[in-house]
């Protein structure tokens, strides 16, 4: 490196000049940005390690009025009066940490990081929307677990992009990804009633939210297609103990019951659980289809079958997403909808 280089920190022109290119062909490079030949981005990155150019975020920031991260919200019901968040509940479902880590390996190649936040209350839905509305973040990647939450309206009035994960619970104008549950929901009906169950039942999620609601009603509606004209069916609220607390009810609901479809894994494992403890073999007696593929499907003993949603895809489109919506700097509002598919193991 020449003594001129020397003297002063190392700038865009002095790695442009020894890379033989634009000063706007580093600037792409160095920020990022797609469309670059890889041949040149190797030049460029030699000509960046040759002068020991180091970039400079807070003032690319400025320039590029971008951040570098993005808001990763999980937004729950608020607790009830005198609770706090249960963050070892969330931690605890394998959904959460398939959605997160999906989010960090999409975004990771372009040098994006997520910031981690949770919003159960007001006061935590307002300390998400100040910090997005006001330039902390370039983005936001939702999931909401309730189908009243008021932060993805909130979260578009604040101007930057936001992708949520599945379909919003009210009619806002947000772009999202979703799996075709109502689909799933039949592939699961279908399959208990071709290996011959004559009683079903239904462990759903809370039917306020739009998920649960399309699985139990395509559950429901592929029956009837069959000639099944009422199917039981209880509320959890996707998890182990409330898939327990269900099956028990349905149990003595319908007593000769010989298939179940439960709306997610953790539940089909509480559900199991029940049935053996009551004496009913799985899936001899009782045939159990599960809704996630999550890792609890193949744990479990009797392996569940299940209806399998790609959700490390899910949210790997949805960090796609948001980072074209950053990068056209005018938000489309637009779906991606998921095919499900059944995986068949022990269980029914």
């Amino acid at each position: 490196m020449s003594d001129d280089l020397r003297r002063t920190a190392p700038t865009l022109e002095d790695v442009a000049k020894v890379a033989g290119v634009s000063r706007a062909t580093v600037s792409r490079v160095v920020n990022g940005k797609r469309k670059v030949a890889p041949a040149v981005q190797e030049v460029v990155l030699e000509a960046v390690a040759a002068t020991g150019y180091v970039p400079n975020r807070a003032a690319r920031s400025l320039v590029t009025r971008r951040t570098g991260t993005v808001a990763v919200v999980v937004s729950g019901a608020d607790p009830d009066p005198g609770e706090e968040l249960d963050l070892a509940r969330v931690f605890a479902d394998p959904f959460f940490g398939r959605v997160v880590g999906s989010f960090v390996r999409a975004l990771r190649p372009h040098d994006v990081h997520p910031v981690l936040m949770f919003a159960d209350n007001d006061e935590t839905r307002d300390q998400v929307v100040s910090y997005v509305r006001f330039g902390n973040a370039d983005g936001a990647l939702l999931v909401s677990t309730h189908a009243d939450d008021p932060l993805p309206e909130r979260l578009l009035g604040t101007g930057r992009p936001t992708v949520l994960f599945a379909r919003p619970g009210q009619a806002v104008p947000v772009s999202y990804v979703d799996v075709a549950n109502a689909d799933g929901a039949r592939l699961a009906a279908n399959h208990l009633l071709d290996r011959g169950c004559r009683s079903l039942g239904v462990i759903s999620g809370p039917v306020d939210v739009p998920a649960a609601r399309d699985r139990l009603e395509g559950f429901r509606d592929a029956a009837a297609r069959r000639g099944h004209a009422f199917v039981p069916s209880v509320e959890g609220n996707f998890t182990f103990e409330s898939g327990e607390t269900a099956m028990a009810q349905l149990l003595a609901a319908a007593p000769g019951l010989d298939g179940v479809f439960v709306s997610n894994d953790l539940m089909a494992q509480g559900a199991v659980h029940v049935l053996q403890a009551a004496g009913r073999r799985v899936p001899d007696d009782v045939a159990v289809v599960g809704f996630d593929d999550s890792p609890v499907a193949a744990q479990s003993r009797p392996r569940l079958t299940t209806v399998r949603q790609p959700v490390e895809e899910m949210a790997a489109e949805m960090a796609r997403m948001l980072l074209e919506q950053v990068d056209d700097g005018e938000p489309a509002v637009r779906s991606v909808i998921f095919e499900p598919t059944l995986v068949v193991r022990d269980s029914g």
